[in-house]
């Protein structure tokens, strides 16, 4: 599962990481992400990369209304080709959700403790995701995202039993690539992180409410070997 994650680069970064021209709208950093809210993803028009914002918590075009958003915020990797709601866009509505931490929760006894996971370098990556849009009875559109996830790797494993799907940088490109689709090709993309690569850490108990959204949510509050 990936239900809350990090943005905490700037938007120079962000678009000499990701190979973007502009960014058209006010860009901020994000300390606690959730659900239900705009969150920035990257899609390929006519060669170009575009970013745009859209609504985590996906939609299908097809839906009476909106409220598959809230059981929609992730897919399952192993079954995106076979679900309805996903199989389509696998097709031709892929895209990619810049992040450079995500959030877990740890289960110690009865209590469970927030964790942040993260690249060892702390560079930004970006998660694979699928895309749609919906339009409510009265013409209104809605664009939406979900966020795909797969079995964990060996710093997630001991924190919960699925992570999203961070995407290796040279396969970004074949993942946003609209006019070319080989089925086997992008689902051999959706595997775990190199744990080798990866580090998690304790983070204070704030991150648990989404009205918190400020650096104190990643500060580093024990030693992040213990969870390594």
């Amino acid at each position: 599962m990936c239900g809350r994650f990090t943005i905490v680069f700037d938007s120079d970064e962000l678009m000499e990481r990701f190979d973007v021209n502009e960014v058209p709208y006010e860009w901020n950093k994000r300390y606690n992400i959730a659900p239900g809210q705009l969150i920035p993803a990257i899609i390929e028009d006519r060669g170009q990369r575009r970013l745009g914002q859209l609504k985590w918590g996906l939609v299908p075009y097809w839906s009476k209304d909106e409220k598959s958003s809230y059981k929609m915020i992730n897919a399952k990797a192993e079954t995106i080709q076979e679900k309805p709601a996903f199989k389509q866009l696998f097709v031709r509505k892929r895209c990619i959700i810049p992040a450079d931490g995500f959030y877990e929760w740890r289960k110690v006894g009865v209590e469970k403790h927030p964790m942040r996971i993260m690249l060892k370098t702390g560079e930004p990556f970006a998660f694979a995701g699928l895309f749609d849009t919906w339009t409510n009875p009265i013409g209104e559109k809605l664009h939406t995202c979900t966020i795909l996830t797969t079995k964990p790797n060996q710093i997630v494993e001991n924190i919960h039993d699925r992570m999203p799907v961070i995407l290796q940088k040279q396969d970004e490109a074949i993942w946003l690539d609209r006019h070319s689709y080989d089925a086997d090709r992008l689902q051999s993309l959706l595997v775990p992180y190199d744990s080798e690569k990866m580090r998690a850490y304790p983070v204070p108990a704030i991150v648990g409410s989404p009205k918190n959204d400020m650096p104190a949510c990643i500060e580093e509050i024990g030693d992040p070997y213990l969870f390594s």
